[in-house]
């Protein structure tokens, strides 16, 4: 574990950028971007098409480490290049933001509840890449969709039983057990996911660190005294489908948490935009971002 890295996250201001739509995400992706589906005709396209969006957005003079703390990439992206140099060793050299990777295969279908990870067949190789890349962590998302809480403990075990493997290989787990937006009892839910976390997380040894990835609560400061704890780094919120307004102002009202945001980051920004257009938009919507997680008085 990089010691500078770890002070930056642990002490800095800012948020996290989540650069990591998978296959299953990326056409909608590169849709809202302004690229329809008849501009590639194979996998091989699409990912070059997606690459060369996400080279804009961290080679942008608005994306730096001076407001954005760490970022998530997909495992195509760790494996590619910007500028000449790979994707994680130009964001910590150039840009002094902190390198993570997504590394679930996707959502199980729905059982009581909630719909579990995929296996994480390839865990072992992706975990000796992410260290030869030298990324920091890795972020793995499952989701629970009601208040059952023989699911959302099946989620929470399931996202700490692969975080043990990580911090094993030397990697910092970001844990993303994410509730519905859409939910029909989503604050009962977020309470079953609080208690289960907690329980996990007292059982941590002392000098275990993680991190954890949720949807901005019901019920704001419910995961405060989650991310009081010396064991869990900054608790991340994600957009969940909100719109970016609309998950700015829901997070500004939790000091516990920064963002973790992907397609709200995103908003706005488009493949016809000059590139003098394309980063005041991408400004404008960082600096949105950064004082809604920075501005209401850390409890940390």
């Amino acid at each position: 574990m990089d010691k500078t890295q770890l002070e930056k996250i642990q002490s800095g201001q800012g948020f996290f950028a989540a650069l990591d739509q998978s296959g299953g995400s990326t056409p909608k992706a590169l849709a809202h971007y302004g690229i329809a589906e008849s501009r590639y005709h194979s996998e091989d396209e699409m990912f070059g098409l997606i690459h060369a969006m996400r080279t804009r957005v961290v080679t942008s003079p608005a994306f730096d480490g001076s407001r954005i703390l760490g970022a998530i990439l997909f495992e195509q992206t760790m494996e590619r290049d910007v500028l000449g140099v790979s994707t994680a060793q130009y964001l910590w050299a150039e840009k002094q933001v902190v390198p993570f990777l997504k590394i679930d295969k996707g959502l199980a279908a729905e059982q009581s509840g909630v719909q579990l990870m995929k296996p994480i067949d390839t865990l072992d190789g992706l975990l000796e890449r992410a260290n030869q890349h030298r990324m920091f962590g890795t972020k793995m998302r499952s989701v629970i969709n009601d208040a059952d809480k023989g699911g959302v403990n099946a989620i929470v075990d399931q996202q700490f039983e692969y975080g043990a493997t990580i911090s094993a290989a030397g990697l910092v787990p970001i844990l993303e057990p994410e509730v519905s937006i859409g939910s029909p009892h989503k604050e009962e839910a977020e309470s079953l996911l609080h208690d289960a976390l907690q329980a996990h997380i007292d059982a941590l040894p002392e000098h275990a660190v993680i991190m954890l990835k949720l949807t901005i609560p019901t019920q704001p400061s419910l995961y405060a005294d989650l991310a009081a704890d010396p064991r869990v780094l900054p608790v991340l919120a994600l957009s969940g489908g909100y719109s970016r307004d609309e998950a700015c102002e829901l997070l500004a009202r939790d000091p516990s948490m920064i963002a973790s945001f992907s397609r709200a980051l995103l908003e706005g920004l488009s493949d016809g935009q000059s590139d003098e257009q394309f980063n005041a938009r991408l400004d404008a919507s960082i600096a949105q971002i950064y004082q809604a997680s920075v501005n209401k008085g850390s409890a940390r």
